[in-house]
């Protein structure tokens, strides 16, 4: 490790691989409402937060776990279903009063047509308007699960009804 008094140790959160600051210090200076979209292995989790100097508030949240509940069986971390935590999202947080957000993924690495924009496409169907460009949205194929499961697009469907009557 470097020693010497010129050398400076960067913030625990950077070190770790979980926080770009430039980025961060971009979208927080934008003033606006933040999409942030985390993935792991087993869900996917969408949460409205804007800034505060005591830490972020959270607007609105939805993870893929929820869709359990509803009567999702099917896995909480593929398309389909970070489709679907995508619209929840949004259609809580229109009901919390948020109208515009803008796309905050953190240090994931983005793939076109991946999991972390199908959850984009699922906001944007609710009726919540985030910036994108169309080419990076997956197919309405994989959107809509015929590349897993003849049935699974039947489900999303059944799943979409009980959103709305909420």
């Amino acid at each position: 490790m470097a020693t010497g008094p010129r050398y400076k140790v960067a913030f625990r959160r950077r070190r770790e691989g979980r926080t770009d600051y430039y980025v961060r210090r971009k979208l927080l200076t934008g003033h606006e409402v933040r999409a942030v979209l985390r993935r792991s292995n087993r869900n996917v989790s969408v949460q409205f937060a804007t800034f505060a100097m005591e830490g972020d508030k959270i607007l609105a949240t939805a993870d893929s776990k929820e869709l359990r509940g509803m009567g999702w069986e099917y896995s909480c971390s593929s398309i389909p279903a970070a489709y679907l935590t995508g619209y929840l999202a949004g259609k809580k947080a229109l009901a919390a009063g948020i109208e515009y957000a803008v796309l905050d993924i953190g240090m994931q690495n983005p793939k076109a047509g991946g999991v972390l924009f199908a959850a984009v496409a699922g906001m944007c169907d609710a009726g919540l308007e985030v910036p994108h460009g169309e080419s990076i949205l997956p197919s309405e194929d994989r959107l809509n699960g015929s590349h897993i499961d003849e049935g699974m697009e039947a489900a999303i469907g059944g799943l979409k009804e009980k959103m709305e009557a909420e």
